[in-house]
């Protein structure tokens, strides 16, 4: 049992009387006012043109504390695409690298600590501009920044182990008073800025050569590979690439590859899976066909649509050929390709049934990869949405096509998928 202390019970009364006394006496506290929140602004980051891959680049920025506070430390954050590097090693940064996630590419990312005050409506901006370097691979490149009074932490993702810097510290200086300009100026705590590097990319198209008898089912592999030396990198939501691909006369599209929607039954257009396109990698589309008819030279046509090229000034491996020989000299079943060349080729190997056609050699890329042999059995049924910007992928097989026809036209055939493509480790 419970055991209660000796003495007298307070009566209801007098809880009550020195409940509202405690009251009365909270309420004479005065309230401490709260400390104002620091309110930081980066100013406009102007883009560099004509940077060359291997040389410095220099990016200059300004920061502005547009509070009422003195901050005593401020972090700079900024990150670079891969075409760019740091080229300064702050010895009060903290450096690592962010692997491609969702639709945004790989990026190298610093956190720098400046441990010096900023004054209320004074503009700063650092010593020399931020440097960097533009790598062998640059050609559009972005570069984004941000400021904060507070600790950013590491960054989402798997990213590495961030690495300090070993030059001399990151610091700031002050430039002059804030106007009212630099105040509109400095209204964001981020910003960002392009890179333009004078480089080429080499995009390069393989066809296929196909054999069979009507009836064959055969496995057309059309291959895209940006042979560098510079990275590509569209928009978001673009893709790196567009194929145009047209099949040969006498054949039917059994199924297409996932990438790629038909603009008319003959006519496809293909795209990427991403918004950029590393050098020596790119896309393998492959086709299944079935002859229809016998037509002598039949010949399908490859060839890049969708935006300009002005970084390519090799038009000599811009198109390839599908050609199907639809002879009496093979036994039935279905063949698959070896990408031939409208230029260039990876040579085919034939499968059970039927004999694909050698064309020559590619190189570098993702290169294309024969389909195994034996009849391919169709019509599983596939869904793709055409269009410039992102579509969602099926199985594929044939597909109705008068109102994708149309939506495809509309695009300029500049298809991008938000399919991802979960690469493997290393690829």
């Amino acid at each position: 049992m419970t055991h209660t202390s000796p003495g007298r019970r307070l009566s209801h009364t007098a809880v009550g009387v020195l409940a509202t006394v405690a009251l009365a006496g909270l309420g004479a506290v005065p309230a401490v006012a709260a400390d104002a929140e620091p309110d930081l602004g980066i100013g406009p980051l102007a883009p560099v043109t004509d940077a060359r891959p291997g040389s410095g680049v220099g990016v200059p920025f300004t920061v502005l504390n547009k509070g009422t506070e003195e901050v005593g430390k401020v972090w700079v954050t900024y990150s670079v695409t891969q075409g760019l590097a740091p080229a300064a090693s702050y010895a009060n940064c903290a450096y690592s690298t962010q692997p491609s996630a969702d639709e945004e590419p790989e990026k190298q990312i610093a956190v720098c600590a400046v441990e010096q005050p900023l004054k209320p409506g004074v503009v700063y901006a650092p010593e020399q501009p931020l440097g960097l370097k533009a790598r062998d691979n640059a050609l559009r490149d972005k570069v984004s920044m941000t400021v904060g009074a507070t600790d950013p932490g590491p960054s989402d993702g798997g990213g590495t182990e961030p690495v300090p810097g070993t030059g001399a510290p990151l610091k700031l200086v002050e430039k002059a008073p804030a106007t009212d300009g630099d105040r509109a100026s400095h209204d964001e705590d981020h910003a960002s800025t392009e890179v333009a590097a004078v480089n080429t990319a080499d995009f390069a198209l393989t066809g296929a050569r196909l054999q069979g008898e009507v009836g064959d089912k055969v496995t057309a592999t059309v291959t895209f590979v940006n042979k560098g030396p510079a990275w590509v990198y569209r928009d978001l939501g673009q893709g790196a690439a567009a194929v145009d691909v047209r099949i040969p006369p006498g054949t039917s599209v059994v199924k297409a590859h996932d990438f790629c929607s038909p603009v008319t039954t003959t006519h496809y257009s293909c795209g990427t899976s991403q918004s950029w396109v590393d050098a020596s990698d790119g896309e393998t589309y492959p086709f299944v066909l079935r002859i229809d008819k016998a037509v002598e030279g039949a010949t399908g046509k490859i060839s890049f649509g969708g935006a300009a090229r002005p970084f390519d000034t090799n038009a000599g491996n811009d198109t390839a050929d599908i050609v199907v020989d639809a002879g009496t000299g093979t036994t039935g079943g279905s063949s698959a390709s070896g990408p031939t060349a409208g230029g260039s080729s990876a040579g085919g190997s034939s499968s059970t049934g039927g004999t694909a056609g050698s064309g020559g050699s590619t190189s570098g890329g993702s290169g294309s990869a024969s389909t195994s042999g034996g009849a391919t059995t169709g019509d599983s049924g596939s869904s793709t949405a055409a269009g410039g910007d992102l579509a969602a992928t099926g199985s594929g097989s044939t597909l109705p096509l008068v109102g994708a026809a149309a939506a495809a036209v509309i695009a300029g055939g500049g298809l991008f998928y938000a399919v991802r493509r979960r690469r493997a480790a290393g690829a």
